[in-house]
C-alpha cells in the first residue's frame, strides 16, 4: 500500500510539473484520499452506545490499565494503569473522570503490573507491584532488588486513598532475593460462604524456577495470609516464555475460586473450595501455543488466559470462559474455551474474532469480563483486520449472548493507531454489569503538545471505551 501511494504521488507530481493536465491531480487526490482512509475507518459495526475518553492528558509511559464496577453502586468505576500506580474514577457512571497519582508509592522508584477490584462492601482496592530496579533483563531472579506486592484500600468507592499500602509480600534488597511478578487481585462478591474475601495470585521468579503463589485477604484487606505455592509443576526462570504466568481468577456462586495461568504450552487451571486455605493439584486444561509471541510494530505481545463466570449457567454451578490469543492458524487470533462442570471438561477452543481466518491479521492483548446480570461475555482486544500491511489497529469489542458458542464483533473506535515498536503493555481490562461495558487500553498517539512532563521515548495514552447493551436493546 505505501508503495502504491508513493508510485502515484510521485506521478501526480511529474503531470504537474509538464503542465500537461491538471485533472490527473484532481484523480489522484481523490484515489489517494481513499487509499490513505483504508485501514483507517473499520469495517466492523460500531459499539452501540459508544463513548471513548482519553484519560491521560499527556503522553508518556502509560500502559497496562485495569478497571472494576462497584456492584453496590454501578455510577462508581475505577481505572488503574502504570506508571506508577495511577488510579481515575467516576462517580456518575464515565460521565465525568477525576484522575489521581496519590496512589504512586513514595518510597519505590517504580510501581506498576496494576489491578483493581470492589469488594461486597463497595470498597475499591488496587494491587501493584514495586521495585528500585530490575534483574537482568528477562531474567528477573537474578541481581532483584527490593521489590513486593502491595494492596491499598479506598473506603470510599474510588475517590480518596489515604490507607497506608499494605505488603501482601515484600523483599528486602539482598542476594539471591526472588522477584515478584503480575499479580492479579480478586474480589468474592458472591453470597456464598466466603463473601468478602479478596485473593491475589502473582509468578515469583527465582533463580532457578518461576511459581504461582498465592494469599488471601478475610478482613478488608487490611491483613494478608502468608503466601502459599498452587502451581503443582514449576516453570522456567526467565519472563519471554516457559514461565508460569498471567494468574487471573473467578470466583463461582457457592464461592469456590477458580484460577488459570499459562505454563508455555498450556492453559493451566486448579480451584479452591474452601475460601482460598487449599487448592485441588494443578492441571494442564487447554493446549495454546507459547503464550509469549512477536508481532510487527509492538515492543512485545503476549497472549496470556483469562478467566470469568457465568453464575447463572452450568446447572447452577456457574459456567466458566477462558480466553486467550496465540498464533495456531499462523497469525495471532483470540479463542475461547467454556466449561459447565467447574473446569473438568471444557468445549473446543472457538475463534473469538470474526476476520477471514489467514488473513495474516493480529488480534492480540484480550481481556475478558462476563456480565453476571446478564450472562453476556464480553472481550476487549487490539485488531489489525483493516490494515493489509497489519501495522495499524482498532479497539474491538467482542460479545457472547449464547454462552460463548458464537461472538459478535463491535468497534469501539474508528482511528486505527500505529504502535511503532513503543511498549503498549502486557494486557489491557474490562468490566461489565447489568448490560453496561467499560474498556480500557492503551494507545500509541503523535506529539500533540511540547508538554514538559511528556516522555521522548514513549508516546502512549489510556483510553476508556464505554459501550451501554441494556439501552440498546441487546442485553441478552
Amino acid at each position: 500500500m505505501r508503495f502504491l501511494k508513493n508510485a502515484l504521488l510521485n506521478f501526480c507530481r511529474r503531470q504537474l510539473r509538464t503542465g500537461l493536465i491538471y485533472c490527473v491531480w484532481a484523480f489522484c487526490l481523490f484515489f489517494l484520499t481513499g487509499a490513505a482512509a483504508h485501514g483507517q475507518a473499520s469495517s466492523i459495526e460500531r459499539v452501540p452506545g459508544a463513548r471513548v475518553i482519553t484519560l491521560t492528558r499527556h503522553r508518556g509511559y502509560f500502559n497496562e490499565p485495569s478497571v472494576a464496577i462497584n456492584p453496590r453502586n454501578p455510577q462508581q468505576v475505577v481505572v488503574a494503569y502504570q506508571t506508577g500506580a495511577r488510579i481515575a474514577d467516576t462517580q456518575d457512571a464515565g460521565r465525568n473522570w477525576r484522575t489521581s497519582s496519590d496512589t504512586v508509592p513514595g518510597n519505590y522508584a517504580v510501581s506498576g503490573d496494576v489491578s483493581v477490584a470492589y469488594d461486597n462492601s463497595g470498597h475499591a482496592f488496587l494491587c501493584y507491584i514495586a521495585f528500585d530496579k530490575l534483574g537482568t533483563d528477562e531474567y528477573w531472579g537474578r541481581n532483584a532488588t527490593r521489590n513486593g506486592v502491595f494492596v491499598r484500600r479506598s473506603p470510599d468507592g474510588g475517590q480518596t486513598w489515604k490507607q497506608t499500602p499494605v505488603p501482601v509480600i515484600e523483599h528486602a534488597t539482598a542476594p539471591g532475593i526472588p522477584f515478584e511478578d503480575k499479580p492479579y487481585l480478586v474480589a468474592d462478591n458472591t453470597q456464598g460462604p466466603y463473601a468478602g474475601n479478596l485473593y491475589v495470585g502473582w509468578t515469583e521468579f527465582t533463580l532457578a524456577q518461576s511459581v504461582i503463589l498465592f494469599s488471601r485477604s478475610t478482613d478488608d484487606g487490611a491483613t494478608w495470609s502468608k503466601p502459599i505455592r498452587i502451581s503443582t509443576e514449576a516453570g522456567l526462570p526467565r519472563d519471554d516464555n516457559g514461565a508460569v504466568e498471567g494468574f487471573t481468577g473467578a470466583v463461582g456462586p457457592d464461592g469456590t475460586l477458580y484460577v488459570v495461568w499459562a505454563d508455555g504450552t498450556h492453559v493451566v487451571f486448579t480451584s479452591s473450595r474452601d475460601g482460598g486455605r487449599t487448592f485441588a493439584p494443578s492441571r494442564g486444561v487447554i493446549p495454546i501455543a507459547p503464550p509469549y509471541f512477536h508481532i510487527t510494530d509492538v515492543d512485545r505481545t503476549d497472549g496470556f488466559p483469562v478467566i470469568s463466570i457465568d453464575p447463572h449457567g452450568g446447572s447452577g454451578a456457574g459456567l466458566l470462559y477462558v480466553t486467550w490469543s496465540d498464533y495456531r492458524n499462523g497469525d495471532v487470533d483470540v479463542f475461547c474455551s467454556t466449561s459447565a462442570d467447574r473446569g473438568r471438561t471444557w468445549s473446543p477452543a472457538v475463534r473469538v474474532n470474526s476476520d477471514p481466518i489467514h488473513n495474516g491479521a493480529d488480534q492480540f492483548f484480550q481481556w475478558l469480563a462476563v456480565d453476571p446480570v446478564t450472562g453476556a461475555a464480553n472481550l476487549v482486544f487490539y485488531d489489525r483486520r483493516d490494515d493489509p500491511e497489519n501495522n495499524n489497529a482498532v479497539v474491538v469489542l467482542a460479545r457472547s449472548t449464547d454462552h460463548g458458542r458464537t461472538f459478535h464483533n463491535y468497534v469501539w473506535m474508528n482511528k486505527a493507531f500505529d504502535s511503532n515498536n513503543d511498549f503498549i503493555g502486557d494486557y489491557t481490562g474490562i468490566a461489565a454489569l447489568g448490560g453496561r461495558v467499560y474498556g480500557v487500553w492503551t494507545e500509541e498517539r503523535p506529539r500533540t503538545s511540547n508538554h514538559k512532563s511528556e516522555s521522548p521515548l514513549h508516546r502512549t495514552v489510556v483510553r476508556v471505551g464505554i459501550a451501554d447493551f441494556a439501552g440498546a436493546g441487546h442485553s441478552r
